[in-house]
């Protein structure tokens, strides 16, 4: 078996798949949903609900705005008991809707919409009233990447099976429990973007996958699925196109410039289930996993539910170390066990405390093992030197914002400096910047 890769770099972090086995089950309903409204990159969602209604499972309560946002759905039919303003991971003073749990469970598989005559453009629509967005982390909304310029015409469409993260297997799972239904909703991608040709990236350690999507998919001769060499990250777009095709996308570019889409396996099971049940993202798969979690596994779960709640229900050491939204290279530490999962939490992996990363800051000793290992071939060591220096204009033609923050860098260095902390810094900095300086001009 021919097994693809990326170039440059990369790492073999052991990949602590534990729950690959563990089917996809429902986790309990939560008491209360705290539902932030900007779950994706762009615009914040408009709050269309006060404190006091009364909303459905499925119910618009946050519209998009603009071009670049998504629409947001009550998960759960109850009571919204306030409109508030709150933190995220990401970001300061965002909406948030709570909504106390009590009325209707909607069953959202009773019957199937027939969409066979329908013209891309409708599927699309379909597509953006659900609110879907980039499932894998991204967050991009789903309707824009599926609107690609006029002027760029796009050829090729590729599943990103890889799933490289270490401990995550919910897109392992979807692919050995609905393969025909992810090949159906790269039908519908295909009709939206008006392409037949279709290439699917699975990594070698999850061959039963490989085997289910082939086996899936045998039908259709636009289809093809690929093995790929484990290796992270893998599953990061840029790395994904030239393992797959041998292209590059250019520094600053995105997939579009050279023909190619690109949507991960959840985001494509999601795009099934609003075209052919009518469902909105209300919920979606995680992992909830650990060396020394009791009940880790694969769970579907409502979208705005306190981590807590899973905390609750499946239990974490009580000597555990950072709890982890997300894999551990890319995920964020969680501060507070009230944050909820949002569309992009593929996983919560709680570590122990001899895994925790406690970043030392020690002086760079030039081994360049950052350098061997980045997959855009970037110098961290001395991007670090430029952010450290303020020089950021320097440090954006040094490939600064090609950096896609991976955390291989940090991964390897000997000194542990959080040298990917630094690159989201001085990224951050250098938008402030230029947003401020346009302001000014304009």
């Amino acid at each position: 078996m021919e097994l693809k890769h990326f170039k440059k770099g990369g790492i073999h972090p052991h990949d602590s798949k534990y729950t690959s086995d563990k089917p996809i089950t429902n986790a309990h309903l939560p008491k209360i949903v705290r539902i932030p409204m900007n779950m994706h990159i762009g615009a914040p969602a408009k709050v269309l609900v006060k404190a006091g209604d009364k909303v459905e499972e499925g119910q618009l309560i946050g519209e998009a705005v603009g071009f670049i946002s998504a629409n947001i759905h009550a998960s759960v039919s109850g009571t919204v008991t306030a409109v508030e303003k709150a933190d995220t991971l990401t970001a300061k003073g965002v909406e948030y809707v709570i909504i106390e749990t009590g009325g209707t469970i909607r069953n959202w598989y009773d019957r199937k919409f027939d969409y066979s005559k329908l013209p891309g453009e409708k599927l699309l629509e379909m597509v953006k009233t659900a609110g879907i967005v980039g499932m894998g982390g991204a967050t991009f909304p789903t309707h824009v990447k599926l609107s690609p310029p006029k002027e760029k015409k796009m050829d090729l469409f590729i599943l990103n099976g890889a799933e490289c993260e270490p401990y995550l297997t919910i897109d392992h799972r979807l692919m050995l429990e609905k393969p025909d239904e992810i090949v159906e909703g790269i039908g519908i991608v295909k009709k939206i973007l008006g392409i037949n040709k279709v290439m699917i990236g699975i990594e070698e350690n999850k061959l039963d996958a490989i085997e289910a999507m082939s086996k899936a998919s045998a039908g259709d001769s636009s289809i093809e699925v690929y093995a790929l060499r484990t290796r992270y990250p893998q599953g990061g777009e840029k790395q994904l196109i030239e393992a797959l095709t041998g292209k590059q996308v250019p520094s600053g570019g995105l997939p579009s410039d050279i023909g190619a889409v690109v949507q991960n396996v959840a985001t494509v099971y999601a795009i099934y289930e609003a075209v052919v049940y009518q469902k909105p993202l209300i919920e979606r798969g995680l992992t909830f996993t650990g060396e020394n979690v009791e009940n880790r596994g694969n769970y579907k779960v409502r979208i705005g539910s306190p981590v807590q709640e899973l905390i609750d229900e499946f239990g974490i050491p009580a000597d555990h170390g950072s709890v982890i939204a997300g894999g551990p290279m890319m995920g964020l530490e969680l501060t507070d066990m009230k944050f909820p999962v949002t569309k992009s939490s593929s996983g919560i992996v709680v570590l122990t405390k001899k895994q925790d990363y406690i970043p030392h800051d020690y002086s760079c000793i030039r081994c360049a093992r950052c350098q061997f290992v980045c997959p855009i071939g970037l110098e961290p060591w001395y991007l670090k030197v430029l952010v450290d220096k303020s020089l950021l204009e320097e440090a954006v033609d040094r490939g600064l914002l090609d950096c896609i923050e991976c955390g291989s860098c940090s991964f390897v260095c000997p000194s542990t400096i959080p040298l990917v902390a630094m690159f989201r810094f001085g990224k951050g900095f250098w938008r402030r910047k230029q947003a401020a300086a346009a302001k000014q001009a304009g």
